[in-house]
């Protein structure tokens, strides 16, 4: 598991917290908040020490968020934790829901009452609108972070951030996959940063395939955990309440979307975080698409020992409905080989987690925190200008797949429906196969019937080429 960085709600203390010193370790916190930077952690590079320097200086960096669902709002409730970030605003359809939101997370009214963002920008508050243009074109706000989960309104607010000078921070990892590699491209010439979102798997993925890399290392595998079974292909959102034990009645009560669920049961979630894995590390997405072996975490360097360097999503379930033992559900994973004698012997003596043979072995991360972790991304981008994981070239894609015999005259209903499933392949073979994205696969109408188990393509469906989002996808398969 990789260190974190330390924050004032959680840092180093010079002394054991003994029964009655709650008040001297909030004494000590507010004093790491309000002394002043000393000349080493002037020149120093971490992100904490940078953000500290941006609130000392009352220059916070400023972030406008399109999005108050659930892994926006687990953002949200941090920022207001980190000194040295302001959300100056926050774009949502519904003003209401987005209230809502806040105040579930312990924000104060107060906080977000300015009427603009010229207002919240002036007092250090956070103004709610409905028009996320607003947020791009507003000079003073540095970052946007894209959270819609929308394929299509993800390319729309990606490209007007980018035009508009604005790094952007890409939680919709749908529109990532369906076109990051271009908007990537695009944000680069532009001179700004394109970035996965850290506390999400894909972006945490990425970090350990750097930092193995980094060390000289080879990576044979990595990806994540996630609960599986080949049944679950075929879930619709009707049936998907039982695959996790709950009823209809208690998911409602629970506030849960049965279709977004669906999409991270039916295998759909798992082949667009693999791709986009693919696309920003170079690892290669199997040839016929995610295995999803079960696998615990004693049996990483075994199950991918030699495996070439690849992406795949390992199963907390063995086939017969079993739990793996150290199963990885929420965790990420990166094995890797020590290709010397003497290197493998260096991981014998520190008791690195090898196979029987020695030369494979594995890093792995038990959970991700979503959200909560996303300031990273932001701060990486504001402050270094480095994104915490980006898409380099399209090599995965994610392509729509019959969950059942489909009819002529059928309008598919997208990732985590009823009709179809995405299933991650190569970027070639998705090419030499016609193959219709995931991401457009929501409210087009097949032209002709489609085959259990087959693909979808762009020839069985009646698309809106003047769409921007299958422009923009148009535009990315013609230059690979």
């Amino acid at each position: 598991m990789l260190p974190r960085p330390i924050t004032p709600t959680r840092m180093a203390l010079p002394f054991p917290v003994r029964s009655g010193g709650e008040a001297r370790v909030a004494r000590v916190r507010r004093q790491a908040l309000a002394s002043p930077l000393n000349e080493a952690e002037e020149t120093a590079m971490n992100l904490h020490a940078m953000l500290r320097r941006r609130a000392a200086e009352g220059r916070p960096v400023t972030v406008g968020v399109i999005g108050a669902g659930k892994f926006g709002s687990m953002f949200l409730a941090m920022a207001v934790r980190r000194p040295g970030i302001q959300v100056a605003g926050i774009a949502d359809l519904s003003i209401p829901r987005a209230r809502d939101a806040l105040a579930r997370i312990g924000w104060e009214a107060e906080r977000h009452a300015p009427a603009s963002l010229d207002a919240a920008l002036a007092t250090g508050g956070t103004h709610l609108t409905e028009d996320a243009m607003a947020l791009m074109a507003e000079p003073r706000i540095e970052v946007i972070v894209e959270c819609t989960g929308h394929p299509a309104a993800g390319i729309r607010h990606a490209l007007a951030a980018i035009s508009h000078g604005k790094h952007i921070v890409m939680v919709n990892v749908e529109a990532d996959v369906l076109a990051g590699p271009l908007l990537a491209a695009r944000a680069r010439q532009a001179g700004v940063v394109y970035s996965l979102a850290y506390g999400d798997q894909p972006a945490l993925v990425c970090e350990l395939v750097d930092t193995i890399r980094a060390m000289g290392l080879p990576i044979t595998a990595a990806g994540k955990g996630t609960k599986y079974l080949p049944a679950y292909h075929e879930s619709t959102p009707e049936t998907v309440w039982g695959h996790y034990g709950l009823t209809e009645e208690q998911a409602r009560l629970g506030g849960m979307n049965p279709q977004m669920f669906n999409s991270f049961l039916d295998g759909t979630k798992s082949g667009i975080e693999m791709a986009a894995i693919a696309n920003a590390t170079g690892l290669a997405p199997p040839e016929d698409g995610l295995s999803f072996p079960p696998c615990g975490t004693q049996d990483l360097p075994r199950v991918f020992a030699g495996a070439g360097g690849v992406v795949e999503v390992i199963s907390s379930l063995e086939r017969d409905g079993r739990q793996v033992l150290n199963d990885l559900r929420w965790g990420v994973y990166a094995v890797f080989e020590g290709e010397t004698d003497y290197i493998r012997r260096c991981f014998s003596e520190y008791g690195v987690h090898c196979d029987p043979s020695g030369r494979f072995a594995a890093l792995w991360r038990p959970y991700h925190l979503i959200g909560l972790e996303l300031g990273v991304s932001i701060a990486s981008a504001a402050l270094r200008r480095e994104p915490t994981g980006a898409p380099e070239a399209w090599r995965g894609d994610v392509v729509a797949t019959a969950k059942r015999d489909l009819a002529e005259g059928e309008v598919l209903d997208g990732e985590g429906g009823a009709m179809v499933w995405g299933k991650c392949l190569p970027a070639e073979r998705s090419l030499a196969l016609g193959a219709l994205p995931i991401g457009l696969a929501h409210g087009v109408r097949l032209k002709r019937s489609v085959p259990r188990g087959a693909p979808v393509g762009w020839a069985d469906v009646a698309v809106d080429e003047s769409s921007e989002a299958v422009r923009i996808r148009r535009e990315m398969e013609a230059g690979a």
